[in-house]
C-alpha cells in the first residue's frame, strides 16, 4: 500500500544569498577547472564548464545531475548544451557557490530569461530534482525580471518625452548613464528590488537629477521650461575643493517644480516621490564616489560601480535592456499584453480612448483611487465615529489612539527592515493610509450593527483589542496590496509552510508584525469586504486569497487558537457539531458579523430569547444571552467562529478536490464522493494531522489511499504533476511536509509514516462490503463575496438571479421579443403581458419536478441570466424554445403556493393558541 520514494538527486542547503566575498564570479573560488580530471565526460560539457569558471566539484555534481535525469528527458527537444547549462545553474545554487552570473549562463546557452527558467523546471522530471532553494531562486529572479522589464519599458517611453534628438546621439549616452545609475540606486537602496512602486518612484528621482543637470539643448520644451525658472546654471567647482571647504556635502536639493512635472506626466504622487528622494535617493548619492564633477554623473564611473554590484549579486545584468539584448527579450504574448493598442469605448461614451494597461499604469491608477477615496476620511475618527466612542460604557478613544501609536511605530520599523533602511518613511505613509481606511470601515461596521441591533452602545466590541488589531491589519493589507507590495503573483507565498524565500511584506507578513493569530484575522475579512463597497475586484480577490491561505495552512500552525476551540468542542461532546454534514448541501449563508464572531466565540447551542428592550446596550445583550443560556440546559457548546470556519473550510476543500479529480479521475467519477468522505472525515475527526501542514497534503493523501484500495492505478508522481497545474499551488506543498517535529520530507514519506498509520483502519473500510456512509457534497458558490456587477439572488428563490443593466444595448428598445418577455425595466408592463405569462404557466407541462437522487454527480440548477441578449442559461447556450422559461415560471409559481400554504398553517396554529 505504501508508495516507493525516490532518492533525492540534489542536496538541500540554505538559501542563496550574495556575500561581500563573492564580488566577482571569476575569482576567489577553488582552483581552476582541471580538464584532465573530467576525461570521462563529454568534451563540450567540460568546455562549457570552463567558460563559466566552475570548479571541479561543481562540474562533477552537475554531470551527475545530468546523467540522473537524462533518461527521463527524451521528450525535451532542447539541445544538450542548454540542458547542461540548466544542470550547472541548479548545482551552483544548491551548493551555494560563486561561479557565474545568471546573465552569463543565459549567454552561454543562448536562451532568454523565460526560456531558461522553463528549461530548468523541466529538469524536475522525478519531482525531487529541483530543490526548494532552486525553486525559490527562480521565483525571485523571475519577479525581479518582470519588474525590471516594466520599468525599462516606462523609462524608454518617458525619455522620448524628455530628451531631444541630437545629431551626435548625445541623448542616447545620457539615457544609458541615467538607466545604469537607476539600476545601481535600486540595487543599493532597496532590499525589495521587486517592489514596482518604490522602484518606479526611485526611477523618477534619477530622471529628475539628470534633467536638471544635463545641457538645456538636450531637453524637450516641457522639461526645459520646468527647470528654467528655479534652476541656475550648473557650476564646475570640483568635488575635491568642495570637500576641503566643508566636512559634509549638502543634501541634493529637490527641484519641486520639475519633480511635480515628472509625477504629473507619469500619474504618480509627488509627495511620495519627494520622500523617496529625500531619504533613499539622497542616501544613495552620498554613497557614490565623489571624485567626479558635481553637475553631471560620469558614465564610466557609474558603469564601473554597477558592474561590481551586478557581479556580486550574480543575477541579471540590467544594462542589457538598453541594448535590446536577446537574453532579456520579453515573450511575444507579454509584449502584446503590455503594449496592446488602446481600445475605444462604446459609441455612447463619447469615444473616450482607454490607455493601454501597463503594470505601472495599473499600479498608479489603483493607488490614486485609494488616495482619493480616503481623502475625505483622514487619519482621525470622524464625528460619527467619535459619537459611537462616547456612547460606550467605557470610552475606547484613548486606548484606540495609544494602540495606533504603538502599532504605527512597529509597522514603520518592520517595513523599513523589509524594504530598506531608508524606507521607514514609506512605511509611515502606508500606515497613515491604513489608519484612514481603518476608521472608515469601522464606522461602516458600527452603522450596520446599529441598524441590525437598534443599539448605539458597542462598548464590549470597541474595547476588544483583537478586533481593533485585526481591523487595522486588514486595512494595511489592502493598502499594501494596492501598492503591489503584498502580492501573490509569481508565488509570493510559500504553500508548503517551510522556509520561504524572501517574500518582502507579502501576506501573512502583517500578522507576524502585529503578533496576530490568523484565526482571529479571518473573522474580520468577510465583514470588512461587505463594509467597504469601494474595494476593487482585484483587492476583494486578494483578501479572498488571504482567507483561503488561512484556512489551508496558516490557521493550523502550532499555537493557533483554532486548536483550543477544536479541543473544547470535542471534549464537550460536540465533535459531530463542528459543522453538521446535513448542512453541506445548503448555501453558505449566515448572519454572523465580525462583532458577533469577536464578542461571542463560544455560545451555547440553544435558542436564546431576544432582549426585551431594543435599546439594550450590546454589552448587556451578551451578558443577558449568557444568563438565559445558563438557565437552560444546552445540548452542547458550539462556537460560531469555529462553525463558520469549518463551513468555509469544507467548501474550499471540496472545490480543490473536485478540480484535482477532474484532472486525474474523469474516467472514475464514482471515486470522487468516496475520496471526499475520507477527506472530510480526516478534517473533522483527525484534525491534528493538519497541525503545521497544508490542506492539500491531506487531499492528495486521501486521493492516493482511495485509489489504492479501489485498485485504480494512480501514482503520487502523477498526482503531484497534475497538482502543480492547479492555481495558487507551490511545489513546497508536496516536497516539504512535516513528518515529525522539526523533520520534513516528501508527501510520499508523509503518507507512509503518518497518514496511513493514523487512518489505516478507516481506509480499509472502503474496500469492505459495508463501506462508511458517504458524506454529503457541499454546495459550492462562485464566491462568497458579491461584486457590484455580479448577479444577485431573488429573495425566496433558489434559482432566479438578476444582474445590473451593463449596457444601453440591453434597454427595452434593443431587446428581442423573447427577452422583452423575460424582463422589462423602465417601461410599463401591461396586463396583456401578465395574461400571456399566465397562459404559458397554465398550459405548461407539470412534469417538471425536482428529484433528490443521491447520485455521485448531481446536476446543479442553472441560473437564469437577464443581462445577455438571447442567452438564458449560465453556460451561454440558446434553448430551442420557451420550455426553460416555462419550467422556471412553473417552479416559481409552485414555490409561491407552498409558501402561502405554510403561512396559512402557521396563522391557524397561532389562532388556536
Amino acid at each position: 500500500m505504501a508508495p516507493k520514494k525516490r532518492n533525492s538527486v540534489t542536496p538541500q542547503s540554505k538559501e542563496l544569498k550574495p556575500s561581500a566575498e563573492s564580488a566577482s564570479p571569476d575569482k576567489k573560488e577553488s582552483p581552476e577547472l582541471s580538464v584532465k580530471k573530467h576525461r570521462d565526460k563529454d568534451a563540450e560539457f567540460v568546455t562549457l564548464c570552463k567558460s563559466l569558471h566552475v570548479t571541479d566539484l561543481v562540474c562533477e555534481r552537475a554531470w551527475k545531475l545530468w546523467k540522473d535525469v537524462q533518461e527521463s528527458m527524451d521528450g525535451v527537444t532542447d539541445s544538450q548544451k542548454r540542458l547542461w547549462g540548466a544542470s550547472l545553474f541548479v548545482t551552483v545554487i544548491d551548493m551555494d557557490v560563486t561561479c557565474f552570473t545568471f546573465t552569463q549562463v543565459l549567454k552561454a546557452v543562448t536562451l532568454n530569461v523565460k526560456q531558461f527558467m522553463d528549461l530548468v523546471r523541466k529538469l524536475d522530471v522525478n519531482l525531487d530534482t529541483i530543490s526548494s532553494k532552486v525553486n525559490s531562486a527562480l521565483t525571485r529572479m523571475e519577479k525581479k525580471y518582470d519588474v525590471m522589464l516594466a520599468l525599462y519599458q516606462r523609462f524608454e517611453k518617458t525619455c522620448k518625452k524628455i530628451f531631444a534628438l541630437t545629431s551626435d546621439g548625445k541623448e542616447r549616452e545620457t539615457m544609458r548613464t541615467c538607466w545604469t545609475m537607476f539600476l545601481l540606486a535600486k540595487g543599493r537602496a532597496l532590499q525589495m528590488e521587486d517592489d514596482l512602486v518604490i522602484s518606479f518612484q526611485l526611477l523618477l528621482c534619477t530622471l529628475e537629477l539628470f534633467i536638471k543637470r544635463c545641457p538645456p539643448d538636450l531637453l524637450q520644451p516641457l522639461y526645459k521650461s520646468a527647470i528654467s525658472k528655479v534652476q541656475s546654471p550648473p557650476t564646475r567647482t570640483s568635488r575635491r575643493n568642495q570637500s576641503k571647504a566643508r566636512s559634509r556635502p549638502p543634501e541634493p536639493e529637490v527641484d519641486l517644480q520639475l519633480l511635480e512635472t515628472l509625477c504629473k506626466e507619469n500619474e504618480c504622487n509627488a509627495e511620495e516621490v519627494k520622500n523617496v528622494y529625500q531619504t533613499s535617493f539622497t542616501a544613495f548619492l552620498d554613497s557614490l564616489d565623489q571624485s567626479r564633477s558635481p553637475d553631471f554623473p560620469q558614465g564610466n564611473d557609474v558603469d564601473q560601480q554597477y558592474e561590481e554590484h551586478y557581479l556580486k549579486s550574480r543575477e541579471i545584468d540590467g544594462r542589457l535592456f538598453f541594448d535590446g539584448d536577446e537574453t532579456l527579450l520579453a515573450p511575444k504574448v507579454e509584449i502584446s499584453q503590455v503594449e496592446r493598442t488602446p481600445k475605444k469605448s462604446l459609441p455612447d461614451e463619447d469615444g473616450v480612448v482607454i490607455p493601454p494597461q501597463t503594470p505601472i499604469r495599473a499600479a498608479m491608477t489603483s493607488i490614486q483611487m485609494l488616495r482619493v477615496d480616503l481623502t475625505s476620511s483622514g487619519d482621525q475618527p470622524s464625528t460619527n465615529l467619535a459619537t459611537y466612542f462616547k456612547h460606550c460604557t467605557v470610552d475606547p478613544t484613548q486606548d484606540v489612539l495609544k494602540r495606533l501609536e504603538m502599532l504605527g511605530q512597529v509597522f514603520s520599523q518592520r517595513f523599513g527592515q523589509a524594504a530598506g533602511p531608508h524606507c521607514v518613511v514609506n512605511g509611515r505613509q502606508r500606515f497613515t493610509l491604513g489608519v484612514g481606511l481603518y476608521y472608515k470601515v469601522m464606522e461602516a461596521m458600527l452603522k450596520s450593527e446599529e441598524k441590525r441591533l437598534s443599539v448605539q452602545n458597542f462598548s464590549k466590541l470597541l474595547n476588544h483589542s483583537t478586533f481593533h488589531t485585526s481591523l487595522l491589519a486588514c486595512a494595511l493589507e489592502v493598502v499594501m496590496a494596492t501598492y503591489g507590495e503584498s502580492s501573490f503573483k509569481n508565488g509570493g507565498f510559500n504553500g508548503g509552510g517551510g522556509d520561504t524565500a524572501e517574500t518582502g511584506v507579502c501576506f501573512p507578513w502583517i500578522l507576524d508584525v502585529f503578533n496576530l493569530a490568523a484565526f482571529d484575522f479571518y473573522k474580520l475579512i468577510e465583514s470588512f469586504i461587505k463594509a467597504e463597497p469601494t474595494l476593487s475586484k482585484d483587492i476583494v480577490k486578494h483578501l479572498e486569497t488571504c482567507e483561503n491561505l488561512i484556512m489551508e495552512r496558516i490557521a493550523w500552525r502550532t499555537g493557533s487558537p483554532l486548536f483550543d476551540l477544536l479541543k473544547q468542542e470535542h471534549e464537550g461532546g460536540a465533535a459531530e457539531q463542528v459543522e453538521t454534514p446535513a448542512s453541506f448541501s445548503q448555501p453558505l449563508q449566515h448572519n454572523h458579523t465580525a462583532a458577533d464572531l469577536y464578542l461571542s466565540p463560544m455560545r451555547p447551542g440553544v435558542r436564546v430569547l431576544p432582549p426585551e428592550s431594543p435599546a439594550t446596550p450590546s454589552s448587556q445583550v451578551s451578558s443577558q444571552s449568557a444568563s438565559q443560556a445558563a438557565s437552560q440546559t444546552p445540548r452542547h457548546t458550539k462556537s460560531n467562529s469555529l462553525s463558520l470556519f469549518y463551513k468555509k473550510l469544507y467548501r474550499l476543500a471540496y472545490t480543490r478536490l473536485k478540480m484535482l479529480c477532474s484532472y486525474l479521475l474523469s474516467s472514475h467519477p464514482e471515486l470522487e464522493p468516496i475520496i471526499w468522505t475520507l477527506f472530510q472525515h480526516t478534517l473533522q475527526h483527525e484534525y491534528e494531522l493538519m497541525r503545521d501542514r497544508h490542506l492539500d497534503q491531506l487531499m492528495m493523501s486521501a486521493m492516493y489511499a482511495i485509489c489504492k484500495v479501489k485498485s485504480v492505478d494512480l501514482r503520487f508522481k502523477t498526482i503531484v504533476t497534475s497538482y502543480k497545474n492547479m492555481p495558487n499551488t507551490s511545489q513546497e506543498t508536496f516536497k516539504h511536509v512535516l513528518i515529525t517535529e522539526g523533520h520534513y520530507d516528501s508527501i510520499i514519506v508523509f503518507y507512509n509514516q503518518v497518514f496511513m498509520q493514523r487512518l489505516k483502519t478507516n481506509i480499509l473500510q472502503y474496500a469492505s462490503t459495508r463501506p462508511p456512509t458517504l458524506s454529503p457534497i457541499p454546495q459550492i458558490p462562485r464566491s462568497p463575496y458579491k461584486f457590484p456587477s455580479s448577479p444577485l439572488r431573488v429573495p425566496g428563490s433558489n434559482n432566479v438571479y438578476i444582474s445590473p443593466l451593463k449596457s444601453p444595448r440591453m434597454s427595452p428598445s434593443f431587446m428581442t421579443p423573447r427577452t422583452r418577455m423575460l424582463v422589462s425595466i423602465g417601461e410599463s408592463f401591461g396586463s396583456n403581458r401578465f395574461q400571456k405569462i399566465n397562459q404559458m404557466v397554465n398550459s405548461s407541462d407539470r412534469s417538471f419536478k425536482r428529484t433528490l437522487d443521491m447520485g455521485p454527480t448531481p446536476k446543479p440548477l442553472k441560473r437564469l441570466r437577464f443581462d445577455v441578449d438571447g442567452q438564458d442559461e449560465a453556460d451561454g447556450s440558446k434553448p430551442g424554445g420557451d420550455s426553460t422559461l416555462i419550467q422556471k415560471l412553473a417552479e416559481m409559481s409552485s414555490a409561491r403556493s407552498r409558501m402561502q400554504e405554510q403561512k396559512m398553517k402557521e396563522d391557524a396554529e397561532l389562532r388556536k393558541e
